[in-house]
């Protein structure tokens, strides 16, 4: 299998969310967790590109000429503050069902709030890709309690999300 991995947003043109407090980037976090997603899924045997740009058209364009099987944005929630946890957004219906996997392993490996899986048709990256395409909001990273959930538990959100793409893998 082939998986486009799409860290959100560009570390030097558009930040993405940002934390008031601590001034720490959507972008960066997004980052990380990309390189840590593509360490494990290619020792799980997947062929992998990871492409962050702020050009949503060309990271589309690197994940079609990649023939990736699978496309995975990675994000970090904002809203007020207040808001807390986990969604994984999905177009099409095998979107849907790598968004179950994905989402169900989050919710069973970390202490967060489960927001579900929803389907989005307004999202560039899930209409501009060939592939089975899903966007994770990771957690809320204005939210302080979230906040240290990404700093702390990265490894253990990533592992989640590769496990979930291996699920879905497993079941095509």
């Amino acid at each position: 299998m082939k998986v486009c991995i799409n860290p959100g947003h560009d570390v030097n043109l558009d930040s993405g969310a940002v934390n008031p407090r601590t001034g720490r980037r959507e972008c960066d976090v997004a980052l990380e967790a990309g390189e840590l997603l593509q360490t494990y899924l290619n020792q799980a045997g997947c062929q992998t590109v990871l492409v962050q740009d702020d050009d949503l058209g060309y990271v589309c364009h690197v994940s079609d000429d990649f023939d990736a099987d699978i496309f995975v944005s990675l994000h970090c929630n904002a809203f007020n503050t207040q808001a807390r946890g986990t969604e994984t957004l999905y177009k099409s219906f095998n979107g849907q069902r790598l968004a179950n996997d994905i989402q169900s392993q989050i919710i069973r490996s970390i202490n967060t709030v489960d927001r579900g899986v929803k389907k989005r048709d307004d999202l560039w990256v899930l209409n501009g890709t060939n592939a089975v395409a899903v966007l994770v909001e990771m957690a809320f990273i204005d939210n302080d309690d979230d906040l240290e959930m990404l700093n702390n538990d990265l490894d253990t959100i990533v592992r989640a999300i590769a496990r979930g793409i291996t699920d879905y893998i497993g079941g095509v």
